[in-house]
């Protein structure tokens, strides 16, 4: 199915060479729970376009398991490396704070009589989910097809990079998240 597609397809669309039996090889044999979790994540991620009230748990929850998940994956891939840890501490700290000072994440807010987030609708987990999916699995395709690659440290940083890119921008939720909720309950109190 996918050698008919990829066939009639230009190399310039794609920007490389990939054969069409090597696109093929790698879906057929990509295990079925990877694409249950792919349907999980955009599940998920489609639920975060609408404004919704959430306990501060789930509000915080969620980014911080993508974050500790992107990191699982950076040392499952490349354990050892301390480029890597290096790279996505540098990835999570740029990200971090870009995000926390262009104020990214809009206007959540704590409604105190609910004692609940009002979290606004948005696109950016889902693509922040499925970035985080695609870099797992290509990082995945890449190290099955070339196993010497999880030795070599540029490979290893840029994924730590990009691992930690990710992670940033989800821990800049949960942050901003904590910020509004501690902001809201200090101001309460004071009066």
């Amino acid at each position: 199915m996918f050698n008919d597609i990829f066939r009639q397809t230009p190399d310039w669309l794609w920007g490389w060479d990939m054969p069409a039996a090597m696109l093929d090889g790698i879906l057929q044999h990509t295990p079925d729970w990877v694409w249950g979790v792919l349907a999980a994540l955009l599940a998920t991620g489609f639920k975060q376009t609408v404004p919704r009230r959430r306990s501060l748990r789930s509000a915080t929850g969620l980014p911080v398991v993508m974050a500790i998940l992107s990191l699982y994956g950076l040392t499952s891939a490349f354990s050892g490396q301390a480029t890597a840890l290096f790279t996505w501490a540098a990835g999570v700290a740029v990200v971090l704070t870009g995000c926390q000072s262009l104020r990214v994440w809009g206007e959540v807010r704590w409604l105190e009589a609910e004692r609940s987030v009002l979290m606004p609708g948005s696109w950016l987990p889902l693509v922040l989910m499925l970035g985080v999916f695609c870099i797992k699995f290509g990082v995945g395709v890449a190290l099955a097809t070339s196993p010497g690659l999880g030795a070599d440290t540029g490979v290893a940083a840029l994924a730590g990079l990009a691992y930690g890119a990710f992670s940033g921008a989800f821990l800049s939720r949960a942050l901003t998240v904590w910020r509004v909720v501690r902001q809201a309950t200090s101001r309460d109190a004071a009066y």
